[in-house]
């Protein structure tokens, strides 16, 4: 388990820590889902983007988290300009029947939806879009996955209204992006904004949030590399946090 991030001994979520625990009946399957970690190195001390999530929601209401969210079927169809390199293809694919790439792609269109930020390059898509692309299409860009890094996968615990199998993933904002446009507030997430590793662990940040900062932190430092990705997710056990 990753120790870069002071404090966290665990990248669960207590009860009491304003998680929505259901214990009246069966837990819910969790859903496929993906997040985007961009990290601006164009300062003396890199920053990565959170938002702050609606206080409306079950699922981490008020929480800062980064842009993300559930895969839809359709974005597995979605065409790119390059595919992801075949180590990280190969760490996805362990424990899904889902291709790899639609996470990738899924974690490109939410934060596109979420924050207003194009993860890609110009490019010019002749075809009908998939379903959910046709706004992000319409900017004249294709998704380019060869710079994404596999940084983590974590589960849901159960008891909890809405469970996600989340991939997390991580990009230099400056090689992933099409532009320098600032991230806009939408029903979402609001509050978006670049800050720093330090200045993040201020925010009301879900454990798990806290765990994969540590994650970053680490491969920042260039400190000795992990031995593959944590796996963090809920066994007969208890909670359990595993290297892929």
């Amino acid at each position: 388990m990753s120790e870069a991030v002071p404090g966290i001994k665990s990248a669960f979520d207590k009860e009491d820590e304003g998680d929505v625990v259901v214990t009246d009946q069966r837990s819910p399957r969790p859903k496929d889902a993906a997040t985007l970690i961009l990290v601006r190195r164009d300062a003396a001390t890199p920053r990565v983007l959170l938002g702050k999530r609606s206080g409306g929601h079950t699922f981490m209401p008020d929480k800062y988290v980064f842009p993300g969210g559930r895969v839809d079927p359709h974005d597995a169809r979605a065409p790119t300009l390059t595919p992801l390199s075949e180590p990280v293809a190969t760490k996805l694919a362990i424990g899904t029947r889902r291709a790899p790439h639609a996470f990738a792609l899924t974690a490109i269109r939410e934060t596109f939806e979420e924050t207003g930020l194009i993860v890609g390059r110009p490019g010019k898509h002749t075809g009908k879009p998939p379903q959910g692309w046709h706004r992000y299409y319409g900017e004249g860009v294709m998704p380019c996955l060869e710079s994404f890094e596999f940084i983590g996968r974590a589960i849901t615990p159960p008891y909890r209204p809405k469970r996600f199998d989340a991939r997390f993933f991580m990009a230099d904002a400056e090689d992933a992006l099409i532009d320098e446009r600032p991230p806009v507030d939408g029903a979402e997430l609001s509050d978006l904004q670049w800050v720093t590793l330090a200045d993040a662990l201020d925010l009301d940040l879900p454990s798990v949030t806290r765990f994969m900062l540590g994650e970053i932190g680490e491969r920042i430092a260039k400190q000795q590399a992990p031995k593959g990705p944590p796996f963090l997710r809920w066994t007969r056990n208890g909670h359990t946090t595993d290297r892929l």
